[in-house]
């Protein structure tokens, strides 16, 4: 009897769906770049900015799974349900949540302002803003859904060779 040997092989769907992320999270220094005209490596590793990774990487894991399996498949409907899940979440619910942040450290400038005007009013400034970029406009999660899908497709092409 033939021990099997352990496979150590990444799962292809998953170095698909990472390959993208990264790609996309690569793409918003060049994105903030061509914005700004300012290198910033850090966007790399930031939350929001064009192109979505998020939308990236489950649209690429959805492709990747459509085009191997066939969209009749039951993997590729949950793929693609959850990745519509993370989309709508990445612009609707992260994006308002960044603009309360940002509502939230306009209040808080405002506190500090009137404070120095009233001596007997005590405000403690806190040090750290809260982060206001957080989700993406729909046009940021439509571009990572469109480098997603292509990502996804050309793996899975490659694989099949």
């Amino acid at each position: 009897m033939k021990t099997p040997t352990p496979d150590f092989k990444m799962n292809r769907g998953i170095l698909t769906a990472i390959s993208a992320i990264g790609i996309a999270q690569g793409l918003k220094i060049l994105t903030h770049k061509k914005v700004t005209g300012k290198w910033e490596v850090g966007k790399a590793i930031s939350t929001g900015g064009m192109p979505s990774s998020h939308s990236a990487g489950v649209t690429a894991l959805a492709s990747y799974i459509a085009t191997n399996k066939g969209f009749r498949h039951t993997e590729t409907a949950l793929a693609v349900t959850f990745g519509i899940i993370v989309m709508y979440d990445a612009q609707g619910i992260r994006r308002h949540t960044g603009e309360i942040a940002k509502l939230v450290n306009d209040l808080e400038d405002h506190f500090s302002k009137i404070s120095g005007e009233f001596p007997s009013y005590e405000y403690v400034e806190r040090e750290k803003e809260l982060k206001e970029l957080l989700g993406h406009q729909p046009i940021e999660v439509v571009a990572g859904a469109m480098l997603g899908t292509v990502l996804g497709i050309i793996s899975a092409k490659i694989e099949g060779q």
